[in-house]
């Protein structure tokens, strides 16, 4: 399930677009393969009753432990744009939050042992607004990509303040005692 590049403005690009480390799937693979090997078990050295019920339960277990994970792991999105940060996650609901590079106050990311050995971290990114921190958890090459978060709010900060040449003309136009909204009438 690709990210819908339609929710995307005119001018905007995607600088990365990642899912949560692989290391999310572990789980979900090892209980498919103990649920294959436990069906073969139950098949071969059970009656063919008990061997069912093995294969009901086991059935069961990779809908709830493998398939309903790998789908959770697959519809979250974390996009970082030129503009913004988007997270998005949901199998059946879509929950999605859009973070203004603009309104990035903060950024730190934190890795395990374990997860400093697999290449992946959490990133936190602290913002105005109502909701404060996002998490993001399982994030790969987290080091890269708050280096990358950086550079990205420091150029959108960049594109939105004024340079030192525009700050002096409008100095130097309050000084001489123009009104400023006279000087762009003109």
């Amino acid at each position: 399930m690709a990210f819908p590049e339609d929710v995307l403005t005119t001018d905007e690009h995607v600088v990365a677009h990642l899912h949560p480390h692989w290391k999310a799937l572990i789980r979900p693979v090892l209980v498919l393969v103990l649920a294959i090997a436990a069906v073969v078990v139950g098949f071969v050295l059970l009656p063919s009753i008990a061997g069912w019920v093995i294969a009901a339960v086991a059935l069961v277990a990779v809908v709830v432990l493998s398939l309903w994970p790998y789908l959770v792991w697959r519809t979250t999105h974390y996009l970082f744009t030129n503009e913004r940060v988007l997270l998005q996650k949901g199998v059946f609901n879509r929950d999605r939050r859009d973070i203004p590079l603009s309104r990035i106050n903060d950024h730190s990311m934190n890795q395990r042992f374990l997860e400093r050995m697999l290449g992946c971290g959490t990133l936190t990114i602290e913002s105005a607004g109502e909701r404060g921190q996002s998490v993001l958890a399982d994030i790969p090459n987290v080091e890269k990509i708050q280096t990358t978060l950086y550079e990205l709010v420091e150029t959108n900060h960049d594109k939105h303040s004024l340079g030192d040449n525009e700050m002096r003309e409008i100095l130097a136009d309050m000084t001489e005692g123009k009104p400023l909204r006279e000087e762009q009438a003109k």
